[in-house]
């Protein structure tokens, strides 16, 4: 959804789904959200997309052909954010193995 939601916390907000979890009666869903170039989403943004859920929910009934759309609950994915300090770790274990100035490669 695009410019939809008319909210002013989230103009000119990028948020991506990474994943949805659904309960077995389709009721409820879980909802992994990410807001892009950020390793976590900012709080005044998540109230902002928990208050969008009552439309949200809706317009899921309305595109999925269901009676009552699913409740939707809003959390943070913090795996973008992990994944970053992992690379950030790796990249320093790999320069602190690379030869050093004036030392010759073993190769």
């Amino acid at each position: 959804m695009r410019h939809e939601l008319h909210d002013p916390e989230l103009q000119d907000v990028h948020v991506t789904v990474s994943e949805v979890r659904m309960s077995p009666d389709l009721k409820q869903a879980t909802v992994f959200v990410a807001e892009l170039g950020r390793d976590r989403i900012r709080p005044e943004v998540m109230k902002a997309l928990i208050r969008a859920c009552p439309h949200l929910t809706a317009r899921l009934g309305r595109e999925m052909d269901l009676k009552y759309g699913p409740r939707l609950r809003i959390v943070p994915d913090e795996t973008f954010g992990e994944a970053s300090k992992v690379e950030t770790l790796l990249a320093r274990e790999l320069a602190s193995l690379s030869p050093r100035d004036g030392e010759e490669d073993p190769e």
